[in-house]
């Protein structure tokens, strides 16, 4: 995977056998959000957290006690999604992610909005991520490869919401920690 976070000039990649093209997004992102994108929660400093519920295919983001999102995402279909808790370390404005097997093989570049995450029981290196997907319009329904789907407009949301500073490419610094992630239940047999 790519994780210098440029968005590439070729937009067309492959999902399960059909071609797929990546929208039109900016090409590179001043570190602040959209006025549209900046609402989520009052940004207070509380502690945030986020939720995958893999039986009911839903993401909560809390601030605090307040809840600041409820969204479907869809999640491992073809590899399960990790369950337990984890850490983003990495946001990338834009990524290609390929992988899979025959029928079941993707390359898709810049999926926009990623936010990779780990766990001492899952390396980075696993590739497991928060992101914005384009190759469907299937929210609320397992669809990924192991990876947690979310639309883009909630995934640009959670992007900034987690890292204000986010720009292309940003770390966990001693001042902004990867934001924690629990994800627990069971993907459906769909």
């Amino acid at each position: 995977n790519d994780l210098s976070g440029k968005r590439e000039t070729e937009n067309k990649g492959l999902f399960l056998g059909k071609v797929v093209y990546a929208p039109d997004l900016p090409e590179n992102i001043d570190s602040k959000p959209s006025q549209a994108t900046s609402v989520l929660g009052d940004q207070t400093g509380d502690f945030k957290r986020i939720y995958v519920d893999l039986t009911n295919q839903r993401l909560y983001a809390f601030e605090g006690n307040n809840i600041v999102m409820n969204v479907p995402v869809s999640t491992g279909k073809w590899y399960p999604t990790p369950t337990g808790e984890f850490r983003i370390w990495i946001w990338l404005r834009y990524t290609r992610m390929a992988g899979g097997q025959g029928s079941g093989y993707y390359n898709l570049p810049n999926v926009p909005y990623t936010m990779y995450f780990f766990n001492n029981a899952i390396p980075k290196t696993r590739g497991y991520a928060l992101h914005g997907a384009y190759w469907h319009d299937n929210f609320g329904h397992p669809m990924s490869h192991g990876c947690v789907n979310m639309r883009i407009t909630d995934a640009e949301k959670l992007y900034y919401w987690t890292n204000p500073n986010a720009g292309n490419v940003s770390y966990p610094t001693n001042y902004i920690q990867g934001t924690l992630i629990t994800i627990y239940g069971k993907t459906p047999n769909e």
